[in-house]
């Protein structure tokens, strides 16, 4: 008899972690079922959350291993017994004759914590290498270098999403809620609706921005200007919180210097938004009781992100819109576990819990939990960009769990001629992506529904994802994989299979970090809908609210730090006289490895295009839906027009979810904050050419 009851748990895609149902099927798969319970989405989904279960078809997804056969160049199926004793022999062979760090590392931010905790464990103490890092430096690494720097502690956001429509405005700044988080636009439409303000940054009049009060339309790159320029206006029509500043920061002086350079004329000239919009911005932020500014890929994925979200941040401090109830800065989390994928170990300067790994205290705890001497530890390694940059030179085989950068990475082309260079390359994913189908193996490996283990939403909330139907005969979780190459490579202990083992020890070793989940339990996330860390003992309640009494700095203070607009890394010019920016649309998602595998989605979003203006449209000589060329110095891209008043005139967008000829991130600039080692993805020069067709 076919079973009835349903499972709990939350979407696969991003970093809302929505709640839902899996109800049984009688072809042995799943169903999404409403789940009102969940406080995040109340029961809403979009089509992506809806769809997630078509990827566990067989149809689509791997479901035995594949190695490259010599005789015919081809990936085959082969044992998992051959598989994995390949992966182990190559990773091996490739120490020996290069040392530790001649063998990398490459996670993402959609492994579960259990899964980010172990393959960090794996890297440093099975094959003893710094060189690790993960897709989620492309993410939200500005924002969580300049919340650090600010606050001391990095959380997405440090209050509950709850929050949000009560507080009395929102500056909400390169981000597309409508279309990246679909069930998170209730929030804003609740504060309009509760009489709050909604401004919206962005340089395309968007959907989320058609929402808005007021939208500012800055040219991409121009972010940072912008900020100080409402700052510049704070200071000069008496509207600081002095109080706050002097109870509870430090670094005005110096900061306010900076911002008082970028007069309002100035800052339209750099930005094109016109100076009565930005004296209606900041007497908007101002005149309400309490005000919120969240980030997301537009100000932070840029060779200055750290500088850009830091200004933001000195806003918020400024008008004593921070550490107070309904008011603060928070950061929108882009993937599934991008905030606790950065939190446990794959990031290549931090150790669980999010200690740095160059801290011997630090170093010490962590290594303890592991039973192992703290000088075996390797230092900080490269971050994403720079490893795969270095692949078949410094770096000469790579295990890459969960990510496709052959699609994700700046530069793409450049990136998948490195992966090809490669002595070895072994890849776990669930489907074979363009990244997988380069590798010397691939291992299948088990899915969201397939699979129990906790992720951490852009909240700071602690969740549990259960396994609700049971994976392919010749499929495996990333934990055994991980687990089977530790004792094929000398670690017959260590690395478990079972994922509430591996958290009970993550919990350890994240005890007394800025991360601490030692309070955290699967029983309790399942009984309390998740629990915001820090939580260090089982009788804490969790933090869902950070900052109210001080700071997580050593003297209790918020620090202002001192920025100044500069230039991008790449301006237009005579050449490049186009700026291009990148995003996504609501019915793909990152590299669109799976999304593009459900044909529901395939059908609303069936491939890449070019957005832009008529009179840019009228100048290159193409006409809705002609093929226009996107050209940066990197290369060049192809994708059919789409024309549209909702963009600037000096800027073309291209989504970026789709290989081959109309890859976006053929053109991006690899060009890295020098902080964060965030690319500047948002930001390049281009020239457009009708390409006929």
């Amino acid at each position: 008899m076919l079973a009835t009851a349903t499972t709990s748990t939350h979407c696969p895609y991003c970093a809302l972690q929505c709640g839902m149902n899996l109800r049984p099927t009688e072809d042995g798969g799943v169903d999404v079922v409403e789940r009102t319970d969940f406080p995040v989405n109340r029961g809403a989904l979009c089509g992506k959350g809806r769809t997630a279960p078509a990827v566990l078809s067989s149809r689509v997804r791997l479901t035995g291993p594949l190695i490259r056969r010599h005789a015919t160049g081809g990936l085959e199926p082969a044992t998992w017994e051959e598989a994995l004793r390949a992966v182990a022999d190559g990773l091996r062979r490739t120490r020996a004759a290069h040392g530790p760090d001649g063998v990398g590392v490459f996670g993402g931010g959609g492994l579960t914590n259990e899964k980010a905790y172990t393959l960090g464990k794996f890297a440093r103490l099975v094959l003893g290498t710094s060189q690790i890092d993960y897709n989620g430096r492309f993410c939200m690494s500005s924002a969580a270098a300049a919340h650090t720097r600010a606050f001391g502690l990095d959380r997405g956001l440090p209050f509950p999403l709850e929050d949000v429509p009560r507080t009395g405005c929102v500056i909400l700044v390169g981000s597309n809620l409508a279309e990246t988080m679909p069930p998170a636009l209730r929030y804003l439409t609740e504060l309009r609706e509760n009489g709050g303000r909604l401004v919206v940054v962005d340089p395309r009049r968007t959907r989320t921005a058609e929402q808005a009060d007021l939208h500012l339309a800055p040219r991409p790159g121009t972010d940072l200007a912008l900020a100080l320029g409402l700052l510049h206006l704070v200071v000069a029509e008496g509207r600081v919180d002095e109080e706050f500043v002097e109870s509870r920061t430090t670094g005005w002086a110096a900061a306010r210097a900076a911002a008082m350079s970028h007069w309002p004329a100035l800052v339209e000239r750099i930005t094109g938004v016109p100076v009565p919009q930005l004296r209606e911005a900041a007497a908007m932020f101002c005149d309400a009781p309490s005000g919120m500014v969240l980030t997301a890929r537009g100000p932070e994925q840029q060779s200055k992100g750290t500088d850009t979200v830091g200004a933001w941040i000195n806003l918020c401090l400024a008008t004593g819109r921070a550490g107070r109830p309904l008011s603060g800065y928070g950061c929108l989390t882009g993937q599934g576990n991008g905030q606790g994928g950065r939190e446990h170990g794959q990031k290549a300067d931090q150790l669980p819990g999010y200690r740095k790994l160059d801290d011997p205290a630090a170093r010490a705890h962590v290594a303890g939990v592991w039973g192992v001497d703290p000088d075996t530890l390797p230092g900080p390694g490269r971050s994403a960009y720079e490893l795969l940059d270095a692949l078949g030179r410094d770096v000469r085989a790579l295990l890459l769990m969960g990510s496709n950068p052959v699609v994700s990475a700046p530069r793409a082309a450049h990136v998948e001629e490195r992966l090809r260079s490669l002595d070895f390359l072994a890849v776990a994913d669930v489907v074979l992506s363009e990244t997988a189908a380069l590798a010397d193996v691939v291992l299948p490996v088990t899915q969201w529904a397939e699979e129990t283990g906790t992720t951490t939403n852009l909240e700071g909330r602690v969740l549990l994802r259960r396994r609700a139907i049971t994976p392919p005969e010749g499929v495996r979780s990333d934990l055994e994989v991980l687990h089977g190459l530790a004792g094929l490579l000398g670690w017959e202990k260590g690395f478990p299979t079972d994922p509430e083992e591996v958290f009970d020890e993550l919990r350890r070793a994240s005890a007394g970090g800025v991360a601490d989940y030692a309070g955290i339990s699967y029983r309790r996330i399942a009984e309390e809908d998740g629990v915001f860390w820090p939580c260090p003992d089982p009788g804490h309640p969790g933090t869902p609210r950070l900052f109210l009494d001080r700071f997580a700095t050593p003297d209790g203070r918020a620090r202002f730090v001192p920025v100044t607009h500069r230039a991008s890394a790449e301006e237009t010019d005579e050449e490049y006289p186009v700026v291009l920016t990148t995003g996504r649309v609501v019915s793909q998602y990152q590299s669109g490895a799976q999304t593009r595998r459900v044909e529901e989605l395939n059908a609303a979003a069936p491939g890449p295009f070019v957005e832009l203006h008529p009179r840019l449209a009228e100048r290159v000589g193409v006409a809705e839906g002609d093929a226009v060329a996107v050209v940066s110095r990197r290369g060049r891209a192809v994708a059919p027009a789409r024309i549209t008043t909702a963009i600037r005139p000096d800027t073309v967008f291209m989504p970026f979810h789709w290989p081959g000829e109309g890859r976006a991130n053929t053109l991006t600039n690899p060009a890295l904050d020098p902080t964060s080692k965030m690319p500047e993805f948002k930001v390049c020069a281009v020239r457009l050419e009708a390409a006929g067709g």
